[in-house]
């Protein structure tokens, strides 16, 4: 682990004095979604590594062993003093083990934490050892927020279309929600995840982006007339027709033209040219997709 800065170390300090700023979160996945690579770069964010060794250090991989095989075979956890709206928290962040052969530290690591960070890898989605930490999590009343990681790759190696992408996306969410369900306490209530209510990420913890539907939705602010209701059609069974200006529930107007979901209008065709542009280093395409300042 790199050595920390004074500046470091007094933030620490400071926020652990005000405990209603503090949260205790561990990170659950099967073996090899990119768990310990994402926490790289919550490790990087928060200034403890540098982003060129983020993804590839593996901070939290303590021991030789698991540094020479890149897996995690014991819970770690570091504190990380990170800013969201403008306020400061402290997050204990727990970097759990994926294997099978390690649920024990899963379980010890979630009986000190306040909530989870389900980690999933979108081209394999849920496997046997997702369904295994999420029994563990919720056993433990520990409330789950879910990451569908790896989308960089489903672009680049699946070639998907923006609506292709919307799908496996979706597939991934309503597997887990599943388990969710299946596994669901009564003390803690309906623990479902949805894109619209923010508990749900996109990303990838490798190329150190992600985003939910209500941070995306707050870059057209000032641009849509109600935010909230605009965030409600960012996901699910939305299409607008530029004609006649209004959204349906089908992918075709009363006319019978195809329409476009609007999530795939919004976000995910724009990511998929995105890409591709950048793949493909088409500079043209890639300059008509940015903005003009």
């Amino acid at each position: 682990m790199s050595t920390f800065s004074q500046s470091y170390i007094d933030e620490v300090c400071r926020l652990h004095a005000q405990t209603d700023k503090i949260r205790n979160m561990c990170v659950i996945a099967h073996v090899d979604h990119g768990k310990t690579t994402l926490v790289d770069y919550f490790l990087a964010k928060a200034g403890v590594i540098s982003f060129d060794q983020a993804g590839n250090k593996h901070a939290t991989a303590l021991r030789d062993e698991e540094a020479e095989r890149q897996i995690t075979m014991k819970a770690s956890g570091i504190s990380l003093p990170l800013e969201k709206d403008g306020e400061n928290y402290l997050i204990n962040l727990v970097d759990s083990p994926g294997h099978v052969d390690f649920s024990s530290e899963v379980t010890a690591a979630l009986r000190i934490t306040d909530g989870c960070l389900v980690v999933v890898d979108c081209i394999e989605g849920a496997r046997v050892q997702t369904e295994t930490v999420i029994r563990q999590a919720l056993g433990e009343r520990i409330r789950p927020v879910l990451h569908v990681n790896k989308v960089d790759r489903a672009i680049q190696e699946l070639s998907l279309t923006g609506e292709d992408l919307y799908v496996r996306l979706n597939k991934v969410i309503e597997s887990v929600n599943v388990l969710f369900s299946t596994y669901e306490d009564e003390m803690l209530g309906d623990v479902s995840v949805d894109p619209i209510r923010g508990n749900v990420s996109f990303g990838s913890g490798k190329q150190a982006w992600a985003f939910t539907i209500p941070s995306f939705a707050k870059l057209f602010a000032g641009k849509v007339p109600n935010l909230d209701t605009f965030i409600s059609r960012l996901w699910g069974e939305h299409y607008y027709d530029e004609e006649t200006k209004k959204f349906y529930s089908e992918p075709f107007s009363p006319s019978k033209k195809p329409l476009t979901r609007y999530a795939v209008q919004i976000i995910l065709d724009p990511l998929v040219k995105m890409f591709n542009a950048c793949f493909n280093n088409d500079f043209t395409s890639l300059d008509a997709l940015l903005p003009k300042v």
